[in-house]
């Protein structure tokens, strides 16, 4: 009897490494010594989003409005970004590792589906260590957009060999549902990105976990 091949797309930043708060502080930093300061809680709420949309839209807020300003700030904002997100100190989340591991062990195909920058995406794989688990990946050199922008996940589910039926995405952030509705794959929500479950619902998971440990449970239990 043939069992048709499942795929487990997952998301990195916040759903299997602690990174969510990271960003938001080295973004809130970055942009206030750019000179485009902003409230942490509007940082907060595009965590996920495409990098340039992020900046984009913060420097609205922060009222940077001519342009020549807003490439200066913009390029300012993402090298402070990178070299203090650099200097973090990162560590996985609850089940991150062995969600990774069960999901395998099930016979889940796992691809890493990231848009995040290689060098971060090294940081998280490293603390991760579980490439011996992980089948395909992917980072922000496969793409020119991120999240919610659905190509990141296309690439993802393309690497898996499977079909979007086949295929469940897991994140923390609205724009990973958002993608993935967009190609008609099931998403599942961990709480670790400090979203609430009104606006995870809203954005089209099916199902919300509290972290990596509880998606791997609704994973042994059959309920994915």
């Amino acid at each position: 009897m043939t069992t048709t091949p499942r795929a487990l797309l997952l998301d990195v930043d916040g759903t299997l490494v602690d990174s969510t708060y990271v960003h938001v502080w080295t973004w809130h930093r970055a942009l206030a010594e750019a000179g485009a300061p902003v409230p942490f809680v509007e940082v907060h709420h595009r965590i996920g989003k495409d990098g340039s949309t992020l900046v984009s839209e913060l420097l609205d807020l922060a009222g940077v409005d001519d342009d020549e300003d807003r490439d200066r700030v913009a390029s300012r904002a993402k090298d402070l970004h990178s070299e203090y997100y650099a200097e973090a100190s990162l560590r996985l989340l609850p089940g991150g590792r062995d969600l990774i591991r069960g999901a395998k062990e099930e016979g889940w195909i796992v691809v890493l589906a990231t848009s995040a920058a290689p060098s971060e995406f090294e940081q998280a794989r490293e603390l991760l260590d579980v490439d011996d688990h992980v089948d395909a990946v992917t980072t922000g050199e496969d793409v020119d957009q991120a999240k919610p922008d659905p190509t990141i996940v296309a690439i993802a589910l393309e690497r898996s060999g499977v079909d979007a039926k086949d295929a469940v995405m897991v994140g923390d952030a609205t724009w990973d549902a958002i993608a993935a509705g967009k190609l008609g794959i099931r998403s599942v929500a961990v709480r670790t990105g400090g979203i609430g479950d009104a606006e995870l619902r809203e954005a089209g998971f099916s199902h919300i976990a509290d972290d990596a440990a509880g998606v791997l449970d609704l994973l042994t239990s059959g309920a994915l």
